[in-house]
């Protein structure tokens, strides 16, 4: 069987999979969607290690089976979250000249806004201002004035999501990779159901981060790609740990680029003050559980075995920092740098920050599987794939507490590095 039979086999068993998501879901429980997307996975790792292809039928087969995996998961109903209307509900304030920031849904201010369609599913109505930094309140404004529904963000973010795939293939070619790796992203099942499905607006900061990286490092625009980048981190902060691999030594002028950036992004919204942050600011850090260390499965690993002690929480938050300010410096002080070499210390840095930092929400992990196309790592591949394991949306579903799922992940992606680590040292492997 030649490459591009095994390619096409690939595509429609990975799209069938996909039409089997929800009433799996729905009809055998989360375990069996968790097979499902599994599955899912080992099909995109398995075309993107395809070889010998001609890029232009590569290509299209898999932009096209991409597609329609997408169109098959945006009837999803929003059962993995909820986010969306309150992406919904944002959008319309704005379009009623009110800023987003200023009352929480409930508020009768906004009463006359209120419909049986998105407002009884929006989440922490009655006590939550929006969390979403402006960047991400321009994508909802823009989109409601379309329609203001949730498959109208959907279908927005799957449009954005095309530069995603246009800054991978680029990057790809820039660094002598086969265009079929961008498989990885285009058939992986967590932006299919995260995106299209659930949409999620993390498909906005990825396409802006990765636009971002393709034009600093296959256009030579570092400006433009770091302002990119920095746009994408005001859709969702995580974004700026990409940072560093466009930074040059001494470079103020990048440095200064940030408040810059952030400074006029946020100029429409400064009527409220402070309160520009948002429910970031008076509540969720509590919510989660970053504040007090139980949202970090790491943090709560630790205490089982040793128990909880005074500032621990601290100790963690200081010493994950220090990791990554240490894996920042040593990527923004490299004085060697190819694009491979960047795309491999940002990968590492992403996928060390939702190691060790991440809320334990499956969509924050979507910011590494652009990377399994450029960069690719097993810790990367566990991470994302093995994600499906922190849903539980069967009520119900006979499933093992959510404290061992997390803590089976983390022991997954630990295992993975172990064995990358250990592979990358064998005589006569490249590192």
């Amino acid at each position: 069987m030649s490459a591009i039979q095994r390619l096409i086999l690939l595509g429609l068993a990975g799209t069938a999979l996909v039409g089997l998501g929800m009433p799996v879901l729905l009809g055998l429980g989360d375990d069996a969607f968790l097979a499902l997307t599994i599955a899912s996975g080992v099909i995109a790792a398995l075309a993107a290690r395809l070889e010998c292809v001609e890029a232009g039928r590569a290509l299209a087969l898999i932009l096209g089976a991409g597609l329609a995996m997408r169109i098959l998961a945006l009837p999803a109903p929003p059962i993995l979250s909820t986010d969306i209307f309150r992406y919904v509900w944002d959008g319309v304030v704005q379009g009623a000249g009110i800023n987003p920031y200023r009352y929480v849904p409930a508020d009768p201010a906004l009463a006359t806004l209120r419909d049986g369609a998105v407002y009884p599913f929006i989440n922490r109505a009655d006590y939550a201002v929006t969390i979403y930094p402006p960047i991400a309140q321009g994508f909802f404004f823009l989109v409601t004035r379309v329609s203001a529904s949730p498959l109208a963000i959907k279908l927005g973010l799957v449009v954005v999501e095309s530069l995603t795939l246009v800054a991978l293939v680029g990057l790809l070619r820039l660094t002598g990779r086969p265009v079929t790796r961008v498989a990885a992203y285009a058939w992986h099942p967590l932006p299919v159901w995260e995106i299209a499905g659930q949409g999620h607006v993390d498909g906005l900061m990825i396409a802006l981060m990765m636009l971002g990286l393709w034009l600093a490092l296959a256009i030579g625009r570092r400006y433009a790609g770091a302002a990119a980048v920095i746009l994408g981190a005001l859709a969702k902060p995580f974004a700026l740990i990409a940072l560093p691999g466009l930074w040059r030594p001494w470079d103020w002028r990048m440095v200064g680029l940030v408040p810059l950036v952030i400074a006029t992004a946020y100029l429409p919204y400064l009527s409220v003050g402070r309160g520009v942050l948002g429910f970031l600011a008076t509540g969720y850090v509590e919510e989660e559980g970053l504040s007090s260390g139980s949202g970090f499965v790491l943090l709560r690993l630790w205490r089982l075995c040793v128990g909880e002690h005074p500032h621990d929480t601290q100790i963690y938050l200081g010493l994950s920092l220090a990791i990554l300010a240490a894996l920042a410096l040593r990527t923004g002080f490299r004085r060697v740098r190819p694009p491979e070499r960047s795309l491999r210390d940002i990968n590492l840095s992403i996928v060390t920050l939702l190691f060790l930092l991440s809320p334990e929400f499956p969509w924050y992990l979507l910011m590494a599987v652009p990377f399994l196309s450029v960069a690719p790592t097993l810790p990367g591949w566990a991470l994302t794939v093995g994600g499906f394991m922190l849903y539980d949306v069967v009520p119900g579903d006979p499933q093992l507490s959510y404290p061992v799922r997390s803590a089976v992940l983390a022991a997954l992606v630990a295992a993975a590095a172990l064995a990358q680590v250990g592979h990358g040292r064998r005589p006569g492997v490249a590192r």
